[in-house]
């Protein structure tokens, strides 16, 4: 079956990404520059995962009318499993979770937004904690952790000592965040990917081929917008 998708270049984008929209369309999202044959190999790749979101039949619904968003019964995902989505009043106001995810209906106008801002305090509470952790371990000094908006970069680290991580990895398996914590750590040991960074990587993360392969085939979920 053939897959039909629309190509959107730019020369602000560093990496090629795929995205499924609601209407079941294909955006590829290439840096400007990039090759169709570049391109197509890598749909291909994606062939699989991109026939089972466009037939997801919680996700995509039947189109609603215009200016008006449905998410019950979505799902959205959180440390490596999706739970569904349920809009309904809230004893906080604020979105809570407890085997799924409750958008308080006060709050369905803005559910993208509300969502992605608990997300990113859920990426504070758990990850700033095993950084600590996983820095007494290595016997590295980090100056600053921060968790960013960066929508190219699982993590990164500066000749300053400060680390930082993209908020989008809470949604990704524990062992996932702890390979990225150890890569950007490990950085603060040995600049550039030689063998001696890899020993010390895989020394304290032992699923690290594990959680590199689910990046490579599960990041393009994890980039999604909410």
């Amino acid at each position: 079956m053939k897959l039909n998708y629309k190509i959107v270049r730019s020369p602000k984008r560093k990496k090629l990404t795929i995205t499924v929209e609601r209407d079941r369309s294909i955006i590829i999202h290439a840096p400007e520059g990039t090759a169709e044959e570049t391109i197509r190999r890598v749909v291909e790749s994606k062939r699989q995962w991109l026939f089972d979101k466009i037939n997801h039949t919680q996700k995509y619904q039947a189109p609603h009318a215009p200016g008006k968003e449905l998410v019950n019964g979505e799902s959205a995902p959180y440390l490596g499993r999706e739970y569904r989505i349920e809009v309904t009043e809230t004893k906080s106001g604020m979105v809570e979770f407890s085997r799924r995810f409750m958008i308080p209906l006060i709050q369905q106008s803005r559910r993208r937004e509300v969502l992605r801002d608990w997300y990113l305090n859920r990426a504070k509470e758990t990850i700033l904690p095993r950084v600590k952790r996983y820095a007494d371990a290595l016997g590295v000094k980090v100056a600053e952790v921060n968790i960013v908006r960066n929508r190219y970069r699982w993590g990164s680290c500066t000749v300053k000592s400060n680390v930082s991580f993209n908020w989008r990895l809470i949604k990704a398996p524990m062992f996932v965040i702890d390979y990225v914590i150890v890569h950007e750590l490990a950085h603060l040991m040995e600049g550039n990917h030689t063998p001696r960074f890899w020993n010390i990587v895989r020394a304290n993360c032992p699923t690290a081929e594990k959680a590199k392969a689910w990046l490579k085939e599960h990041g393009q979920i994890l980039e999604e917008e909410v």
